[in-house]
């Protein structure tokens, strides 16, 4: 699809969603959660209206311009398993700036939101343990980078809403408000779609240009679907951080990525007596070439001494996604204060994925005394199946180079989250992770260190974060 095509998609959604809007009429401003404000990459939470230190000046909120800035720094160590053992540091400034156009200029419900990263330090999962699960959701290579740039306009009550610009999907489709509390990167935009997606999809530390449009269909009933360029960085060698180092390829004419959700809410209304839930259902279509995850160009095994040493290219990708989430108890007098759990699964094709099967699930317990309101604490579990076709080229390169080769099975993840809010805006989570298998359980064969068996891993990490 060119750049023609998604300027004729885009003015197509808009026009759907005049339509739309002129038909629903239905209040939105009573939802327990408002998900609809420009979200901060580091929380998840509104970069409107949140807890800071009130050290940031804004002396044009009035007017419309709102400013924001997070750091989050932590030190993360595998005493045992993985590649090799060490630790390090790895930081991320955030600078992110929200204008109101309804005060600036009284153009309706017209908003802009753009935020950029400085990211410096050495990740873990990069440098010492090679797995799916990347131990941080800040872990990137050290760079200053443009990350969202769009614009978004409502139509109605919050009936309709469409963005425009370079957009992230993680914090809109396949997510659960209940694994805000994780530091894994996993816990975010799951392993299966990062590692599937070219230059792993619009996530941290890379977005794409696209378009979202959300239809909130009743109070309950929402309705998301989204086109992005399908390769942010683009084609080529090496790692797509350093294709696009710094945010602003901004390209349109790599073959699209369609993603769709559709979610229902219960109980989701202010101040409603009941448990609050919600189920979503989605999935998303890639449009590019992938390639074999066993045979070569020229019809062997990859591993095969006649092998051309070319993946096979197929033609697109799908994967599809399920997400439950359901409060389980609730502190007196409060929304949001007291017990979540949470379950995503999805799938993609075993021949062109290196994961065909992801799950993951976990408890958030937030606020549970009334002397810590703020803090939280969350125990999860994940589980990444190496598809199938990954596990015979495994085979293969047993037979065909060395019969010790180490063949993939899956990988699984536990973890556990504190949170201790030291004060408005400032907060620690020391963290533990134990990682089953990294990679499969071995590195992968087109690695820099094909073949070596990894061992389990004992990860402790201590993050603070700091919203000024």
């Amino acid at each position: 699809m060119d750049a023609t095509a998604i300027r004729h998609l885009t003015r197509a959604l808009i026009v759907a969603a005049c339509l739309v809007a002129a038909a629903q009429s239905a209040a939105q401003e009573d939802k327990k959660t408002d998900d609809d404000k420009p979200a901060d990459p580091d929380t998840g939470e509104s970069t409107i209206e949140e807890k800071t230190l009130g050290l940031l000046p804004n002396p044009w909120q009035k007017y419309g311009v709102k400013f924001a800035a997070t750091y989050i720094g932590e030190v993360l160590g595998n005493p045992i398993g993985g590649l090799k053992k060490g630790a390090v540091y790895e930081g991320r400034l955030n600078l992110a700036v929200d204008l109101d156009f309804e005060k600036l200029v009284g153009i309706d419900k017209l908003t802009f939101h753009a935020n950029m990263f400085q990211i410096h330090g050495e990740g873990l999962s990069r440098s010492n343990l090679q797995n799916f699960f990347v131990v941080s959701g800040i872990e990137a290579l050290p760079s200053t980078r443009l990350y969202e740039a769009y614009f978004e306009k409502q139509w109605g009550d919050k009936k309709l809403s469409l963005k425009l610009g370079q957009l992230a999907a993680d914090s809109e489709f396949f997510n659960t408000k209940y694994t805000d509390v994780f530091t894994n990167a996993s816990m975010g935009w799951p392993a299966i779609t990062s590692l599937a997606l070219p230059s792993g999809g619009p996530s941290p530390p890379l977005a794409a240009v696209g378009a979202r449009l959300l239809w909130n269909v009743t109070d309950q009933l929402s309705v998301l679907g989204a086109i992005f360029d399908g390769d942010q960085a683009g084609p080529g060698s090496g790692d797509p951080q350093e294709r696009n180092r710094y945010g602003v390829n901004f390209r349109v004419n790599d073959p699209p990525l369609l993603l769709g959700q559709v979610q229902y809410a219960w109980n989701n209304r202010n101040r409603d007596p009941n448990l609050t839930g919600q189920f979503k259902v989605g999935g998303w279509r890639h449009f590019g070439s992938f390639g074999d995850q066993r045979f070569a160009s020229n019809g062997v095994s990859l591993a095969a001494p006649t092998s051309s040493g070319e993946p096979r290219l197929l033609s697109g990708d799908i994967g599809a996604w399920a997400v439950f989430e359901q409060q389980i108890y609730r502190m007196p007098n409060s929304d949001d204060r007291g017990i979540g759990i949470f379950a995503r699964v999805s799938g993609a094709p075993a021949d062109r994925n290196l994961v065909d099967v992801y799950a993951d699930g976990g408890v958030e317990l937030i606020g549970l005394s009334n002397a810590r309101p703020d803090d939280k604490f969350g125990i999860a579990a994940g589980y990444a199946h190496v598809s199938k076709r990954a596990q015979t080229l495994d085979a293969d390169y047993a037979r065909f180079v060395d019969p010790r080769w180490p063949v993939r099975s899956f990988e699984g993840l536990l973890t556990a989250v504190y949170q201790y809010q030291i004060k408005d805006g400032w907060t620690v989570q020391p963290n533990f992770q134990y990682i089953v298998h990294p990679g499969g359980g071995a590195t992968a064969p087109a690695s820099p260190l094909p073949g070596r068996a990894l061992r389990n891993a004992s990860v402790f990490g201590l993050r603070t974060t700091l919203k000024f």
